[in-house]
């Protein structure tokens, strides 16, 4: 299974809302960290925001940000918004070619075995645990030169 290059980013732009979590993001700035165009990005938005996954703000300080909290977003919920089709072989099809095996046979059921396997991986990770896998992901993403430094008061 080979996820397409729509669910690859829509990942990585979840990622970056939650590294810059407190902030709105935006599609230029995230588009510029990856390497993508902002077109792109704006297509794989539709699909994120309808899905709750992630919120737009309109208007000239606008972005985006998560629709809910990092640790309640899996893998699977952005595959299951992102990916047309899980059809491992032919037979999966709706339309298929009539098969006189398909009701019975050996590897229709070893394909949606081994699919559900792969969807109970990806229900098992969340954004949030890529987030907190890669501990400088702020800097990598350029994130930490977008905003100034909290400031803190000296302790008394």
């Amino acid at each position: 299974m080979r996820l397409t290059k729509q669910t690859n980013y829509a990942v990585r732009m979840l990622m970056y809302c939650a590294a810059n979590e407190g902030h709105l993001s935006r599609i230029p700035e995230i588009a510029r960290a990856y390497g993508v165009s902002e077109l792109f990005l704006f297509k794989i938005l539709q699909p994120l925001t309808k899905a709750g996954l992630v919120e737009t703000v309109r208007g000239r300080n606008g972005g985006v940000k998560l629709g809910r909290a990092a640790d309640r977003i899996t893998l699977f919920d952005v595959v299951r918004v992102t990916e047309d089709s899980f059809a491992m072989a032919e037979c999966f099809e709706d339309g298929a070619v009539e098969c006189p095996l398909v009701d019975s046979c050996g590897l229709n059921s070893a394909l949606r075995k081994a699919l559900n396997a792969f969807f109970d991986v990806l229900a098992e990770y969340t954004i949030d645990d890529l987030v907190k896998a890669r501990p400088q992901i702020n800097f990598l993403l350029g994130l930490d030169t977008l905003h100034l430094p909290k400031i803190v008061a000296p302790a008394a």
